[in-house]
């Protein structure tokens, strides 16, 4: 197989073993309690669905709590041959028991990645949409603190109107709201499981998608399996939103360095 790199993992000890060239732990490493939420949630429908006994699931279970530790504390040993944090995952599972083998049943490596990228988009809106909350909070505080303060509004760096130091702050905080909205909506479309859509035409096993997507707080599963495992349009959407909420800080930027400046010195 081709390779590229040598691999390093996380700042620890170099690994002098040459990856191939499709290896993508380096970056998709992050995904791992995603990868883990998601596999805690198949290995109990499989359990639900008679694929695995209580004891296979009870120890497949211990084994990924044991892995998350690892993994969390930087104490998990990664191998050359973990092309990616999926099979990494795996392969120590199946080393702490032999039941771990059994994880991957009526699953493919397409839904799985598929459901962790959901997971974390999905965790990183709601993140994000927290901290807009706050900043918005921030600006209606100093809004309601400037009371009757007033300062000139610019248009092009040229004086125009004078302003209410509130009306100005909460110019911003409308700005934000919208990126709120936008992430809240965006959120609405990755919150879709595509579990059980495997490969690309789902499994012939008896497996149960609703559970999976209840147990992972999924609003809805999959309507078209090719869809779910190729869809990526949620990234890219959650990606534009981020774009504009950039441009929104950069703007609240902008203006703090201006104001910062010997020429308006507002802010010293």
């Amino acid at each position: 197989m081709p390779t590229l790199w040598t691999g390093r993992f996380g700042g620890e000890e170099s690994n002098d073993e040459l990856r191939a060239i499709g290896d993508s732990l380096e970056f998709d490493r992050r995904l791992y309690a995603e990868d883990i939420a998601g596999t805690r949630a198949h290995v109990a429908m499989l359990a639900g669905s008679d694929l695995i006994n209580a004891e296979e699931l009870s120890a497949i279970l211990e084994a990924l709590d044991r892995v998350e530790s690892e993994i969390g504390s930087g104490t998990f040993e990664f191998d050359v041959n973990d092309e990616d944090i999926h099979t990494a995952v795996e392969r120590r599972v199946t080393e702490i028991t032999a039941a771990g083998a059994k994880i991957h049943t009526g699953r493919s490596r397409n839904d799985q990645v598929a459901v962790d990228t959901r997971l974390f988009t999905r965790s990183a809106i709601d993140r994000i949409v927290d901290l807009i909350r706050r900043l918005q909070a921030t600006l209606l505080g100093a809004a309601e603190e400037s009371g009757a303060d007033v300062v000139p509004a610019y248009t092009h760096l040229q004086r125009a109107q004078p302003v209410s130091l509130g009306h100005y702050f909460l110019s911003h905080g409308w700005a934000l709201q919208r990126d709120v909205e936008r992430l809240t909506d965006a959120r609405t479309r990755v919150n879709t499981s595509p579990l059980g859509a495997g490969a690309i035409a789902g499994t012939s096993l008896p497996i149960d998608v609703h559970a999976t997507a209840k147990e992972l707080g999924f609003d809805r599963v999959f309507e078209n399996s090719i869809d779910a495992v190729g869809d990526r349009d949620f990234v890219a959407e959650t990606l534009f939103c981020l774009a504009l909420l950039g441009v929104h800080l950069s703007r609240i930027g902008e203006d703090i360095a201006l104001w910062s400046s010997s020429e308006f010195g507002y802010l010293l």
